[in-house]
């Protein structure tokens, strides 16, 4: 059955691409499904059909027809899941580096989704459409660690208002270029596209999107640091860009910091370690934590041997 959502732009949202605004205010939908239902003609505003790039005015209203969820088109396919735990409304998992979440035009196959496809069958969310079911949330590709998949659509709407309130816990491991100055910091700045290379984020002076990244130092080796990270925010490359902005980027992050790497290892140091939020169905805070992989637990014996 088709649902209708009314929203109002916030202030401080004056100017902003109508996708990306409604993106910040219903962060359950990904941006891609936004457009979609934008080029498909199910968002008014003054009763209008809008373009993507349609720019938004603070107090302004839009109204969204949101399509009956229709059958899953990603292929299940079985897949050795590393669960760290299971029940009726979430199931979270245990992200190995190099698997894509979910599937996109030329990787229909072979990510995350195919896995919970076959480990669920048709117990997941579908608020983020048929080829993004259980999906609240994503990490890099190349990113491990800790996932919230969504098995129904209530525990889905819980889990992405926590998202958009910032009050879910999520801790990451990294490993950063350079000797970190201090023990303890934090670091702001607007994420937003590249200006000069839309592949990529950046700290922007205009626009964005606000992000806090705080760290903390485990342990200091010959020319790294070994850094926890907390995130206030959940931004697209968040810890990556803002390391990188301060001058260390993180080891083996080819985009954001140097071309080569001298260790042996696909994609930047970076372990989604912990996540905690209120459980949809309790009310009460749980917490789950991704030991660190292999490879990463190797490096670290490299650099202690470096060192």
């Amino acid at each position: 059955m088709e649902e209708q959502r009314t929203i109002r732009f916030e202030e401080g949202q004056d100017g902003e691409r109508i996708d990306r605004a409604i993106a910040d205010l219903c962060p359950e939908f990904s941006r891609s499904y936004i457009r979609e239902l934008i080029d498909g003609g199910h968002v008014l505003v003054a009763g209008r059909p809008v373009k993507a790039s349609r720019k938004v005015t603070h107090g302004e209203q839009a109204v969204i027809d949101v399509p009956e969820v229709q059958p899953f088109e990603a292929k299940p396919q079985e897949m050795d899941l590393q669960i760290l735990y299971e029940d009726a409304d979430v199931l979270i998992v245990d992200k190995p580096k190099g698997l894509t979440v979910h599937p996109a035009p030329g990787h229909e196959d072979g990510t995350l989704v195919n896995g919970i496809l076959a480990h669920c069958g048709s117990e997941l969310s579908g608020i983020n459409g048929v080829m993004r079911p259980g999906i609240v949330h994503r990490i890099d590709k190349d990113t491990s660690g800790a996932l919230i998949i969504c098995k129904n659509d209530i525990a889905h709407r819980h889990i992405a208002e926590q998202l958009k309130e910032h009050s879910i816990t999520r801790r990451y491991r990294g490993i950063a270029i350079g000797n970190v100055p201090d023990d303890d910091g934090t670091i702001e700045g607007n994420i937003g596209r590249n200006p000069y290379d839309r592949k990529k984020m950046s700290i922007v002076k205009e626009g964005g999107k606000p992000a806090v990244t705080h760290y903390h130092v485990l342990k200091r080796y010959n020319g790294y640091t070994y850094c926890e990270f907390s995130l206030e925010t959940g931004r697209t490359h968040q810890i990556r860009v803002h390391m990188a902005s301060i001058g260390h980027p993180l080891l083996g992050d080819t985009v954001y910091g140097p071309a080569r790497c001298p260790f042996k290892i696909e994609g930047q140091a970076l372990h989604a370690m912990v996540i905690g939020f209120i459980h949809p169905s309790t009310g009460k805070y749980v917490s789950f934590t991704a030991p660190l992989p292999a490879y990463f637990e190797d490096l670290l014996c490299k650099l202690d041997r470096r060192s």
